[in-house]
């Protein structure tokens, strides 16, 4: 079979004419700002209320695990539940969230104003600073204590680093530091309409800039000039981000290797990667032959489609996350592969979930009981690696729907049809 660089050209929204065969991405006049526009018209961020909402689930959560507040660090679920995120650095800063009341923001001092450019006013107006020979760790024990105490529990966002677990753990005598995972998991894990219309546009614009790079693909390329084109495609869109590939022997390592590689004619291709839009994560993987494929190839990637075929059909709401992954497994065992995680074969759980960050709550995974709920976002990646020879990975990412799973993007078709 043959990897066709004409076919992809006319999948794509770019004119062959935007695509010379140097594999330089150039855009035609005035055809860029006309793709980025189009995605860029579609996107609504999240709402003032929709995280309000999150904060109310959040306090109601905490009731039920019996945690008096949360502490965040200035991350993904601090974005996730205020609009801002801040980062880490030596300096502690976070928010507390009290299971009562309004939320306040830990700050350093000199950082006052920043903060204050950057928080909404909506999630909160109270800063506690602390100057720098002064503990900011009092300062969060101290806000949970002002908000209210029921429990005498604390919980750290598992993002919170130890040192500032272990700073607040020292001046709350009387309390337990507890894991805070069961409230930011327990919202984070549950994506709303929102949430899953920006997932949707970084999953079409990941697919839309592969179609644009993948047509360059030719033999004696480097693979950081095709990693680099799918980053420009990217850019020209008008997101960041870009993808990881992996050629020929070391496509059979799923994270790749730190050696050179350049694409000869017959090489295994595995590209893997995306964007984000409002923060939300796309992740799809695709993998296609540089000219025509051997039988062996067709037939690994043929048996690779299969078990992520098997993987979506045993998606059933309500079902433990671990059948998805004992489904495609069951398939590439059948066909006389290694047992479990042993190779060749499928070395890694079949998906993770994803949202703010690419890889988040939970996981198609064998011991994972957690039931398959709607709202619920997942990839599906049951790689087949080979050692020595080549890997395959069809990567998809999904979410749960009233009426079951749907993919954000349309599956590959062939080993020479990577897209849908």
């Amino acid at each position: 079979m043959q990897f066709n660089r004409r076919k992809f050209i006319s999948l794509s929204a770019m004119t062959a004419a935007a695509l010379p065969l140097s594999g330089h991405l150039s855009a035609a006049p005035n055809q860029t700002n006309t793709i980025t526009g189009g995605f860029m018209d579609k996107i609504v961020p999240i709402s003032v209320q929709e995280r309000k909402d999150r904060i109310a689930k959040a306090q109601a959560l905490m009731q039920k695990e019996k945690m008096d507040a949360i502490f965040l660090e200035g991350t993904s679920s601090c974005f996730y539940f205020t609009g801002m995120k801040w980062g880490q650095s030596e300096r502690p800063f976070g928010v507390v969230i009290p299971a009562k009341g309004e939320l306040v923001y830990i700050c350093p001092k000199f950082e006052e104003d920043r903060a204050r450019e950057l928080i909404q006013t909506e999630f909160g107006t109270e800063i506690r600073c602390w100057e720098e020979h002064e503990s900011p760790y009092a300062l969060i024990v101290g806000a949970v204590k002002d908000r209210g105490v029921q429990f005498r529990k604390i919980g750290m966002e598992e993002r919170v680093r130890f040192f500032i677990a272990h700073g607040v753990k020292k001046e709350a005598g009387g309390f337990e530091i507890v894991d805070a995972t069961p409230i930011t998991a327990g919202c984070r894990m549950i994506k709303s309409k929102a949430e899953i219309a920006l997932m949707q546009i970084a999953n079409d614009v990941t697919i839309e800039a592969y179609k644009m790079a993948f047509s360059s693909i030719r033999p004696g390329m480097p693979q950081s000039e095709l990693s680099g084109n799918i980053s420009s495609a990217l850019r020209k869109l008008g997101f960041s981000g870009g993808a990881m590939v992996i050629v020929g022997k070391y496509s059979a390592l799923p994270h790749g290797s730190i050696a050179p590689q350049t694409m000869q004619e017959g090489d295994i291709v595995l590209v893997d990667g995306g964007t984000s839009c409002e923060g939300y994560a796309s992740d799809i993987s695709r993998t296609v032959v540089v000219g025509p494929a051997s039988q062996r190839q067709i037939e690994v990637w043929n048996l690779e489609k299969q078990a992520q075929d098997a993987a979506f059909a045993a998606i059933k709401i309500g079902a433990p996350c671990e059948v998805v992954d004992a489904a495609a497994r069951a398939v590439i065992e059948k066909a006389g592969f290694a047992h479990h995680y042993k190779l060749p074969g499928l070395p890694h759980r079949t998906g993770h979930g994803i949202g703010l960050e690419g890889h988040e709550w939970t996981n198609f995974v064998k011991g994972n009981k957690t039931p398959i709920q709607v709202g619920m976002c997942f990839s599906n990646e049951p790689t087949i690696s080979i050692p020595g020879e080549f890997g395959i990975r069809l990567e998809d990412c999904l979410y749960i729907g009233e009426d079951g799973p749907h993919y954000f993007s349309k599956q590959s078709l062939a080993i020479d049809q990577p897209f849908g």
